[in-house]
């Protein structure tokens, strides 16, 4: 099997699990079948509370996470849905930089995996730069 094959498998896999994180992220803003950690820090909470009286952010974010986590999971579509999904990931890494720094070391992991999605999917970008 050749280095490249077996890269594209790597990527295929990371990019499946990737996107069904995302995809779970925004299905659980509709349904709310995962419930909200019941020690969250005061600032934490009060963020959140903002974005639900908002009533248009958490379902504009959570259609966003789940067609940008499904592109991710389709080859053709993964460099639209890397794209979708980026300015989500900002936010997730400065949440946890700002607010809640528990799951920093997660939100990086992903930025990571979704950078190693961006930087293979360069040539697309650079058509349209073009």
């Amino acid at each position: 099997m050749s280095r490249k094959t077996t890269n594209n498998k790597i990527l295929f896999a990371v990019s499946l699990l990737f996107g069904l994180l995302f995809v779970n992220a925004g299905l659980n803003k509709f349904l709310n079948y995962m419930p909200m950690p019941q020690n969250l820090p005061v600032k934490m909470t009060n963020m959140m509370t903002a974005f639900i009286e908002t009533r248009w952010l958490i379902p504009l974010v959570a259609s966003i996470q789940i067609l940008g986590g499904l592109f991710i999971i389709i080859p053709k579509t993964r460099a639209l849905g890397a794209l979708m999904i980026f300015p989500i990931m900002v936010g997730i890494v400065f949440i946890n930089i700002f607010q809640v720094s528990d799951g920093l070391p997660l939100a990086i992991a992903l930025s990571l995996i979704l950078l190693w999605i961006m930087f293979d999917s360069r040539r697309k970008y650079l058509q349209i730069i073009r």
